[in-house]
């Protein structure tokens, strides 16, 4: 059986200034139009596990936010942030470039084996509240993201996607 590949776009933006992080969250959150959007933040010292709700206590190095739709990350570089948005949709954002390359993406089952962590420690996922919740509940999945030109996949973006394009 053939493996089916859609059309992906990828996104970019540098020297974002840390108080703009949020409101271009807002415009990827409105453009998307996803009814849930994840996160996943790294400091330093820790990483904040999956949350439902952005946490209040920020200060990340880098992050992400991902939904059915898109995943956008940003990562410090210097005193400012740079961004990268992996998209399954084509849309327009003020300041955003759309990265050359012929994107073709793919999604797959993130997780293989529920019972076998990848994670030395483990990982936390969290619901509203930040409650914690079970790791079924969230329907994580890969979103490979290839140059057909090349057949290289340069980027892996975490998304929630209720209907699987994949064969084992």
């Amino acid at each position: 059986m053939y493996d089916i590949m859609r059309e992906g776009y990828v996104y970019h933006k540098q020297f974002v200034e840390i108080e703009n992080i949020n409101n271009i969250i807002d415009e990827v959150k409105k453009i998307s139009n996803s009814q849930e959007n994840y996160y996943f933040l790294r400091y330093s010292h820790q990483v904040s596990g999956i949350c439902l709700e952005l946490p209040s206590d920020r200060g990340e190095i880098e992050g992400q936010m991902f939904n059915a739709i898109c995943e956008l990350r940003w990562k410090k570089y210097k005193s400012c942030y740079e961004i990268l948005i992996l998209s399954k949709d084509k849309f327009e954002l003020e300041g955003f470039d759309l990265l050359p390359g012929n994107w073709q993406i793919k999604d797959y089952q993130a997780y293989w084996n529920k019972q076998e962590p990848r994670f030395p420690k483990g990982l936390k996922f969290q619901g509203k509240n930040n409650q914690d919740i079970e790791p079924d509940k969230i329907p994580i999945h890969q979103r490979y993201f290839q140059d057909s030109d090349t057949a290289t996949v340069h980027f892996v973006a975490l998304t929630i996607n209720q209907t699987l394009i994949t064969d084992n």
